[in-house]
């Protein structure tokens, strides 16, 4: 390393990207992911991988919001 660097044109900030701008990749686990693919190829879905789980997970957020809301 540079005892010194020159930072006189640099841009400060210039690939900054705010968290809610991240696409964080989620990994399935093998068998998890074999299922729904065999699924989707076997029934002739046009739906994507991505668009099923997302699916699913939004169904998931729905149910367990009703439950939360029936136990208050």
């Amino acid at each position: 390393m540079k005892k010194e660097y020159d930072f006189t044109n640099a841009e400060q900030g210039k690939f900054y990207r705010p968290i809610e701008e991240l696409d964080i990749p989620i990994y399935l686990d093998q068998e998890v992911k074999e299922f729904f693919l065999k699924n989707i190829q076997n029934k002739g879905n046009k739906f994507s991988l991505n668009e099923i789980i997302n699916s699913l997970i939004k169904q998931n957020i729905e149910i367990s919001s009703k439950l939360i809301y029936q136990r208050a």
